[in-house]
């Protein structure tokens, strides 16, 4: 039997005239995510998952909810009281208040000060699908918090573990900090090239639509470029389809047995899994997904690859197998194809943007359902 993941790791690298993956003169290099803004209309009820997926409260007021992870820095996400749920936007990681001016002169903008309790200032921008993207500098830092020691594991023939047994407790699996955001745009090429060029994120995999490479990519994993500084393969990740929309977030916990153990006692409160567990091909993330109450996908994660600015972008094809070396199959929740609200909404995202004037047309439809049923 032919093994389903063979020719799809992204050792892979570009064809003569692909996408280099990076820009040759970015504005700025951002250093790393910053946290994410949602607005939502129950802030009780984003509290109360929020705690039970793993987050510490960093500011609870009538209309604003600050969540942080263990470590120093900012909040990992910010939510304020509206109306509806929708997600606002991300904030990056400017390297310092200088790359602030140089971002507003490039772009048009204008030098902001951030509320007194994030403190620091704002540079706000809009990306071509629309959405609106913040670089922040001097903010205040959080101190880090108290996070559960690993466990002492006993690998083959290596046993430091001895008349000791092994117990991690069912609670919520302590975020630590916030990982990456993934983004779906009906602009994929011109979207991706403006956040090379503006924050100078370089690619670490390209994904393309079987029998469509010619066409150019589909997805990009994209990572800060800090030099020989590693960082996460993956801060951003932006596909083409049918709507300008939020995908997921993903929040990085200690080891498998905080992911797994918090994901039972999520579980054990009634919220509903949405794919998991398993380890991701690119990145190599052991994964595990959750559907807030909102409708929100969230990821916790684990054990993540790190590149310097020396690789190079791998290419692979886009299948639904080739999104995990190990775990179950990815789940129609996931993929946004389980039959009810989320999929309706779907299917009028891609009756309009076929006939809107954008990448996404007839010839990108039929590889995406190819995606589907892979």
């Amino acid at each position: 039997m032919k093994d389903a993941h063979t020719g799809l790791h992204s050792e892979q690298g570009a064809l003569a005239g692909e996408h280099p993956g990076r820009a040759i003169s970015p504005v700025v290099k951002v250093h790393d995510l910053a946290w994410l803004e949602f607005e939502k209309p129950d802030l009780d009820r984003a509290e109360l998952f929020a705690r039970a997926f793993g987050f510490a409260v960093a500011l609870r007021t009538a209309g604003e909810l600050h969540l942080r992870g263990t470590r120093a820095g900012a909040p990992c996400v910010l939510i304020r009281q509206g109306s509806r749920s929708r997600f606002l936007g991300p904030a990056f990681r400017a390297a310092d208040r200088a790359d602030l001016t140089r971002l507003a002169d490039a772009a048009g903008g204008a030098v902001t000060d951030l509320p007194d309790h994030l403190g620091g200032q704002t540079v706000d921008l809009t990306d071509p699908s629309g959405l609106r993207v913040r670089v922040v500098a001097g903010t205040h830092d959080l101190a880090a918090l108290t996070s559960p020691a690993p466990l002492v594991h006993n690998f083959g023939d290596e046993a430091p573990r001895i008349n000791a047994a092994q117990r991690p407790p069912r609670a919520p699996a302590t975020v630590q900090r916030a990982g990456h955001v993934v983004l779906q745009t009906t602009r994929f090429r011109r979207t991706l090239d403006w956040y090379l060029e503006h924050l100078g994120l370089i690619v670490s995999d390209f994904l393309y639509y079987a029998g469509q490479r010619e066409r150019g990519p589909v997805m990009a994993f994209i990572r800060c470029d800090r030099g020989r500084t590693p960082t996460d393969h993956h801060t951003l990740a932006m596909a083409l389809g049918p709507s300008d929309r939020y995908v997921h977030s993903a929040y990085q916990v200690a080891d498998l047995d905080v992911l797994a153990a918090g994901g039972e006692y999520l579980l054990d409160r009634g919220y509903r899994r949405s794919w998991g567990i398993g380890r991701h091909i690119q990145g190599s993330q052991i994964f595990d997904y959750w559907r807030d109450p909102d409708g929100f996908l969230v990821e916790h994660f684990t054990d993540g690859d790190l590149f310097d600015s020396a690789l190079e972008p791998g290419w692979a094809p886009m299948t639904a197998s080739g999104l995990a070396q190990w775990g179950p199959p990815a789940t129609k929740d996931f993929l946004g194809v389980k039959p009810g609200r989320q999929s309706i909404t779907e299917l009028r995202a891609i009756a309009g943007a076929l006939r809107e004037d954008n990448e996404f047309d007839l010839h990108r439809l039929r590889g995406l359902l190819k995606v589907a049923a892979s």
